[in-house]
């Protein structure tokens, strides 16, 4: 039975947490893009008033479709999290908890992530139209002009995903990898 994870996510559970370990998330996150975390980046720098609180919250990096009608919301499947590398490190500094995404992070990214208790969680790629049905509200709560990349106030419930990289510097690809005949990312 995989652990249902109440978001936010306190330190304490995120700590508990280790690479390989699937889970259901259920509470709130706040999607981000590559446009939506630049701003959000430029705003730290410019030490400007943010219009959401990072602490203690979860990113989802996902750039939902429109919702179909009477639904939530469209097809919501992962992006690439390896695209916001450069602003994820700030972000945990600012008490972010985590990200939900795919695939791999920069070795800056994983040392951040070690350094602030933080987690990555992944959601499995191609699976949009059955992630959006764990999703049970969608509220924009800045950026709207960004679309599909505005920040939103997502409600999850019991959303399916797998621990990539933990508190603690576990590595979920690389003990997949050493376990395999596959050979290991080039660098």
């Amino acid at each position: 039975m995989k652990r249902e994870i109440l978001l936010p996510i306190a330190e304490q559970v995120a700590v508990e947490l280790r690479a390989g370990e699937e889970v259901e998330l259920t509470g709130a996150v706040l999607p981000g893009r590559d446009q939506s975390c630049a701003r959000l980046f430029r705003m730290i720098r410019e030490q400007a008033q943010l219009p959401v609180d990072l602490a203690g919250q979860l990113i989802y990096f996902v750039g939902p479709s429109p919702a179909p009608p009477g639904q939530v919301i469209g097809s919501a499947g992962p992006t690439t999290s390896g695209r916001m590398n450069p602003f994820l490190p700030t972000f945990l500094a600012r008490g972010l908890r985590g990200f939900i995404g795919k695939g791999y992070l920069a070795e800056a990214v994983k040392e951040a992530l070690l350094a602030h208790h933080g987690v990555y969680f992944g959601a499995v790629g191609g699976t949009g139209a059955l992630l959006a049905g764990c999703i049970e509200s969608a509220q924009v709560v800045a950026f709207p002009e960004l679309l599909s990349e505005a920040i939103q106030l997502l409600r999850l419930r019991r959303f399916p995903a797998v621990v990539l990289y933990d508190t603690g510097g576990g590595d979920w690809y690389e003990h997949a990898l050493r376990d395999s005949n596959v050979p290991a990312k080039p660098h």
